[in-house]
């Protein structure tokens, strides 16, 4: 389906969970947000009936996020659901790997086709910190884990933060070297907790171009412009919220875990879907495709959605 822009939408990001068992710095509040009545989240059946009318609008891409996905109770039910859609020709799920140990082999049996792996260090110290509660060990178990249950060509998506991460980029690059991986840096959004960061946090990752000349362009896979090293098995993608805004080529909606169809991840206006069924949420997704803004207004401020990261999905 075309949007009012003339984009075509064919990708939805499912939020199942707003809960996490991190507290990112960049994402969540250090106490971590108040868990919600079970009743105010989306249940496995409405999971799998919004993702079957979203297929019907267009979509062929759904990727399942949160919070962190693997803590949703029912989680391999929700994968099996979607995975049965008539249509739906990828499923997806981005997860940051501290559970993927015991979780990577029935993620896999369930019909996931695909994942990405959050990872912001290498560094057991500084993942300890940007985390808070995380450890470095528990997330190379889940990628061992992972690539033992058959996810071939895994994504790493690495938030680039100032003064903290950039150090750590020739390190990351190291792994495209060595592993069939996408290392894709992400650039830091002004958005929740770091909203008012100082502005050297915030890095274009065209640093990165101008830091290692020899990355070598090869296509763009969605919003990734993608690089190789000479002789890497592996690849590395760039992606520019900030300073390459990719809102002209933007196929995505998203749900978040209340039910809400965000048009932009930055934007204020969310429509309901929670008790629509049938030709009615249908209706209700074409409306909030059409609705889609054409941009976000990140170069002139902060984002415009009251919500945080993980209140969304990443």
């Amino acid at each position: 389906m075309l949007d009012g822009c003339g984009r075509t939408i064919d990708y939805l990001r499912l939020s199942v969970t707003d809960l996490c068992n991190y507290r990112c710095r960049y994402c969540m509040p250090a106490e971590g947000v108040c868990k919600r009545p079970h009743a105010d989240i989306l249940s496995v059946e409405e999971l799998v009936e919004i993702s079957k009318a979203a297929v019907a609008c267009g979509v062929k891409k759904i990727r399942l996020t949160g919070g962190e996905p693997l803590v949703r109770r029912g989680i391999l039910d929700i994968c099996r659901g979607l995975r049965a859609i008539p249509g739906l020709e990828e499923l997806c799920l981005t997860t940051n790997g501290s559970l993927l140990p015991s979780m990577a082999a029935p993620l896999r049996e369930a019909g996931v086709d695909r994942l990405n792996i959050s990872l912001d260090t290498l560094r057991p110290d500084r993942f300890q910190e940007i985390t808070r509660l995380g450890t470095l060990s528990d997330v190379v178990e889940g990628i061992q884990a992972a690539e033992s249950a058959g996810f071939a060509h895994l994504k790493l998506d690495t938030v680039l933060i100032g003064g903290f991460n950039d150090n750590e980029i020739g390190d990351f690059l190291t792994l495209t070297m060595e592993h069939s991986w996408e290392v894709r840096f992400i650039e830091l959004m002004p958005m929740g907790p770091c909203a008012k960061w100082e502005s050297s946090c915030f890095l274009s990752v065209d640093s990165i171009l101008q830091r290692y000349t020899a990355l070598q362009k090869i296509d763009t896979q969605g919003v990734a412009r993608r690089y190789r090293l000479p002789g890497a098995k592996g690849t590395v993608g760039l992606i520019s919220p900030m300073s390459h805004d990719f809102c002209a080529d933007c196929r995505r909606i998203r749900v978040t875990a209340d039910g809400k169809l965000k048009g932009c991840l930055h934007s204020r206006e969310e429509l309901p879907l929670r008790g629509l069924c049938g030709k009615d949420l249908e209706a209700a997704i074409r409306r909030g495709i059409l609705q889609k803004p054409q941009r976000h207004h990140l170069s002139e401020g902060s984002s415009d959605t009251p919500r945080t990261m993980n209140q969304i999905g990443g």
